[in-house]
């Protein structure tokens, strides 16, 4: 965005000191409960994810970037400007249906005029590429060469045991758009369920600011095996050298249905 006028907790070790071999009187109870207290609220030994987590995670992602291929729905984007007290003084609004025609070719249609009534940003080439490449799908098998991967241990999110992904680019040339923030990816199937981090790079010249907020991705199971965004939303403060720029941005995915299906996953 232009202007016209940014998790993880270290585990505490602990230990439990053994009994020592000199004692030769049995322990009495009180001592017993003790042992038996420390014993039974160690913590466990965290699971160790699959030595090739990046390659497994980027394999179903390939798979479910397929599977959505064929889904038809619809892509709603709000982008809100906040004053200092938090209110809304302009907002963006758009909505898309990715819909297919008779041949099965893939298309964007847009639903109504956009709804532009920013005051101060400007939505850029590099939004709009984001929100289509880096918010709702990231680590495919085309796209893993460009990462370094870093396992961040586990963590349970709506329900659903996930190991914790780190992901930056190794570098970027270019115009390339990359993602660097965290993935939670499901244990049983390397879904990508939630997602959290920036596209990056910040463009900042002479000239131009371009900045970026930081946004989480929530996704949902759409047919039982592939995870799909629903919902992206940022709320974050831009640093602009004219001065901070509050900034709320959403993102729905709605009524997804396959191609010559007639049945809706409407997200609740």
């Amino acid at each position: 965005m232009s202007f016209t006028r940014a998790y993880t907790k270290p585990a505490a070790l602990s230990a439990i000191q053994p009994i020592s071999r000199a004692a030769r009187k049995r322990p009495g109870a009180c001592v017993i409960g003790l042992i038996l207290a420390l014993t039974f609220t160690a913590p466990l030994r965290a699971e160790d994810p699959p030595p090739n987590l990046a390659k497994l995670v980027a394999h179903r992602e390939s798979e479910t970037e397929a599977e959505r291929n064929e889904y038809m729905y619809r892509q709603t984007v709000t982008l809100q400007e906040l004053d200092s007290r938090g209110a809304a003084r302009g907002e963006y609004r758009e909505a898309r249906d990715i819909i297919f025609s008779p041949e099965h070719e893939r298309t964007e249609e847009p639903v109504g005029k956009p709804d532009n009534g920013l005051k101060f940003l400007a939505l850029t080439a590099e939004d709009f590429r984001d929100i289509r490449d880096i918010q709702p799908l990231v680590l495919t098998e085309d796209r893993l060469w460009n990462y370094e991967t870093k396992p961040r241990g586990d963590e349970t999110i709506d329900g659903v045991d996930c190991w914790v992904l780190q992901v930056r680019p190794k570098q970027i040339l270019g115009s390339q758009r990359f993602f660097d923030g965290l993935l939670w990816v499901e244990k049983q199937g390397y879904n990508i369920v939630r997602m959290e981090g920036q596209a990056v790079p910040q463009i900042l010249t002479t000239k131009q600011e371009n900045l970026f907020p930081r946004f989480t991705t929530i996704r949902k199971a759409v047919d039982g095996k592939h995870w799909f965004p629903i919902y992206t939303y940022a709320d974050d403060t831009l640093p602009f050298r004219t001065g901070p720029q509050r900034i709320r941005l959403r993102i729905s995915y709605s009524n997804y249905r396959r191609f010559g299906a007639e049945s809706t996953f409407r997200p609740q």
